[in-house]
């Protein structure tokens, strides 16, 4: 899809949600995780989706997928990536490159229960956006992305504390 059937699509979306403002909540589908060997896990969505992962050698893992953290840095990047392109196109501004990149700071203590006083997760994330568009200057370009990464569901997700409930069956 072109930056013109972006901008349609999303201008369509924005118009019907503006009148059905009850259409705009809603659950998201479901990720199921199981264990397929070990420390591997396999993940599938309700459409057929499927990653799997996998824990490093160095804590009991083999290594044969990317850790969960992992995949949690690169749908940040991807999600910003996406928001960035879908700002760009309702703005009509032509990208000539894209590149994100999401990193972490984990103190790993907090991973293996070693001291409840520190993190199981990321202390500290950083996000690095470059992007280019000829004829474009940088302000709208750093805007652009600062736009991106403000409206991206996942950084939103991380940064923000997020109510959780827990059910657990043993049956």
């Amino acid at each position: 899809m072109g930056s013109a059937e972006i901008r349609h699509a999303i201008q369509a979306a924005t118009d019907y949600l503006a009148h059905n403002p009850d259409q705009a909540r809603y659950t998201d589908s479901a990720a199921t995780a199981t264990i397929s060997d070990g420390l591997a896990i396999n993940v599938v969505g309700p459409r057929g989706e499927s990653i799997a992962t996998d824990m490093v050698p160095a804590v009991g893992g083999k290594g044969s997928a990317p850790s969960p953290g992992w995949l949690l840095r690169a749908s940040e990047a991807s999600c910003v990536a996406t928001l960035v392109v879908m700002r760009a196109a309702m703005l009509a501004i032509e990208l000539d490159s894209l590149e994100v990149t999401v990193d972490s700071e984990s103190d790993d203590r907090g991973l293996l229960g070693m001291d409840d006083s520190i993190p199981a997760g990321p202390l500290r994330g950083r996000v690095v956006v470059r992007l280019t568009s000829a004829g474009t200057d940088a302000a709208t370009l750093e805007e652009l992305a600062r736009w991106g990464v403000k409206h991206c569901p996942v950084c939103d997700a991380v940064e923000r504390a997020v109510p959780v409930t827990v059910e657990i069956g043993t049956a």
